[in-house]
């Protein structure tokens, strides 16, 4: 069997990941990254989008030490990329690491001011941080 160029192998993860055929996306994306790693010959921003869209999966399935492994590499890839910090962000939210949280949506928003979510993301970690804070926690 013919090996697959990245382009395509990407094309089909996305592909899978749309469908909601997790399993398989993260197949794909794994072996893309595989892939650009090795012959370091990808596009960083097709690259970033692979390690971010595998995050999803592992966020979904969560596997928040893995899926914040795979946005931070996103962003050490491709540093300019504001989704996986948001994503980031959302994570550290969840388990409570508020500081952390503000600075993912901090720079979600240095990245991209119209980015609404975030700033919701950012109001309300603003708004717990405090809560928790108050009781003393």
């Amino acid at each position: 069997m013919e090996e697959q160029e990245p382009s395509e192998t990407l094309r089909d993860a996305h592909a899978h990941f749309h469908q909601h055929n997790f399993e398989q996306a993260e197949q794909l994306y794994s072996h893309f990254i595989s892939r650009c790693l090795l012959n370091r010959n990808c596009d960083a921003r097709d690259l970033a989008t692979a390690y971010n869209n595998r995050g999803q999966i592992r966020y979904l399935r969560v596997d928040f030490t893995e899926a914040v492994e795979d946005y931070s590499c996103a962003i050490q890839t491709q540093g300019q990329f504001e989704i996986p910090y948001y994503n980031r962000g959302l994570i550290h939210y969840r388990l409570g690491f508020y500081d952390e949280a503000k600075k993912d949506f901090e720079q979600t928003l240095t990245l991209n001011p119209d980015f609404e979510e975030a700033k919701l993301s950012l109001r309300q970690t603003l708004l717990d941080q405090k809560d928790k804070e108050a009781r003393g926690y």
